[in-house]
């Protein structure tokens, strides 16, 4: 009976390091190929370009694999139980990488049936991390970005978005990752704020600015960044305007669409709360989502209302009736607001809200409840998180600040350590090293 050999992969991108040790693994015994799926990657890694289906389909062609299995973990140790192979194999790499701990999991697992973890030694000038930014810089398609993020929702207990207002603002939000013990974390798209970018060009955040002026701005954006975005769609205007946005953002890539309940002459939520006769009735924001639902093309798209109930000073039981309706009505999504501190009220929404629909996506903005850590926000049954404008008010202070120590030096020498090298620029920015 021949040996069984366990390799567990990503598959995302195919380069000769992945071949040689498939090959390596080959000459053991009868291969095993365990593919992470999105869920187990996502949390600890970015998302992969291909779909897990896509991505088999091409491990399952290399020669010398025998079969392909899903591994629904990042660790490798519940499918080396499963499948007691007779030896584990692995790149040497992962003896100094963040992937250490799992190492020590691994081998003393194998100990329980006697089994072996063979490394192979790793494929020198092989980075599949530059690889996977070489990729990165290439770009995407409108197609491949718009369905990311139903893809993120499923694969991910928590979908962290950060606002962006401009390309630069955007490279920030595609680039910036922190690595901890459980893998690298990333944002995993982006808000594409009414506010801040009316803000950034020293306007009012009104609704009579249109969609075309938004859009100079959103194209920035996406012509030099891959992740998806969700555009702040504030009310979305009359049903026959909201069509014609929903079918601008999907065509041009935009994964989701954020509409408030509100009508009139548009005022800040933060603000006051005398505002409950602007809210739409269930009946009129019931129809605008709907007649978005009817003009989109692909099911990539979403559709979001954003439940304005509780900020307005209305009960939660108020604001949940009005986020049934709209899911009733077709809205992919719920975002519920709140300027409660203590998160108190978003807490009873989201935990009630789940027991009526489990599956629908609840998407939270914790701007005045921020004590609160993305974990805990999950727990109340939050999907999605966005950072809705902090790139924004933290670069005004910064560049006032600078402003200031200019005048008073009378000259620019004090403000180096506030300022991003020239180098760095360079190498932010593609197409300028």
């Amino acid at each position: 009976m021949p040996k069984t050999v366990y390799l567990g992969i990503t598959g995302d991108i195919i380069h000769p390091g992945i071949i040689n040790i498939i090959k390596e693994g080959a000459k053991l015994g009868e291969l095993t190929i365990g593919l992470l799926t999105d869920s187990a990657i996502a949390s600890h890694k970015r998302l992969p370009y291909l779909t897990y289906e896509q991505r088999k389909e091409v491990v399952e062609d290399i020669k010398g694999v025998a079969k392909v299995v899903p591994q629904d973990d990042w660790s490798y140790v519940p499918n080396l139980k499963k499948y007691r192979p007779d030896f584990m194999i692995h790149g040497d790499d992962w003896k100094t990488n963040y992937l250490s701990k799992i190492r020590e999991e691994c081998l003393e697992t194998m100990k329980e049936w006697n089994g072996q973890i063979v490394e192979i030694p790793y494929t020198k000038g092989i980075n599949s991390t530059a690889l996977a930014e070489n990729a990165k810089d290439i770009g995407t398609t409108p197609d491949i970005r718009r369905a990311t993020l139903r893809r993120l929702i499923a694969a991910k207990p928590v979908v962290r978005i950060l606002e962006a207002h401009s390309g630069l603002s955007g490279l920030i939000a595609e680039h910036a990752s922190v690595t901890k013990e459980d893998g690298i974390h990333q944002f995993d798209g982006m808000w594409s704020s009414s506010l801040t970018d009316s803000t950034s060009k020293g306007k009012p955040d009104i609704e009579a600015v249109d969609l075309t002026t938004r859009m100079q701005s959103l194209t920035d954006i996406l012509e030099c960044t891959t992740k998806p975005i969700i555009y702040d769609g504030d009310t979305g205007g009359i049903p026959e305007h909201f069509v014609f946005t929903v079918r601008t953002l999907e065509r041009n890539g935009v994964s989701a669409v954020i509409i408030e309940d509100k009508k009139g002459l548009k005022k800040n939520s933060l603000f006051g709360t005398e505002a409950k006769q602007v809210l739409a009735t269930e009946e009129e924001f019931c129809e605008k989502i709907s007649a978005g639902k009817r003009a989109q093309v692909t099911k990539d798209f979403m559709i979001i209302a954003r439940i304005e109930e509780i900020i307005a000073g209305y009960s939660v039981d108020e604001a949940l009736s009005k986020a049934f309706a709209a899911v009733r009505a077709g809205a992919d999504g719920v975002m519920i607001h709140s300027k409660d501190k203590t998160g108190t009220d978003i807490k009873e929404f989201c935990q009630r809200f789940r027991k009526e629909y489990d599956k629908i996506p609840i998407v939270l903005v914790p701007t005045t409840y921020n004590q609160f850590k993305e974990k805990e926000l999950a727990e109340w049954g939050a999907n999605v998180i966005i950072y809705a404008n902090h790139m924004l008010r933290s670069s005004y202070p910064a560049m006032k600040k600078c402003a200031e120590t200019i005048l008073e030096a009378e000259r620019s020498l004090e403000t180096d350590g506030m300022c991003m090298p020239i180098k760095e620029i360079l190498e932010l920015i593609p197409g300028t090293k």
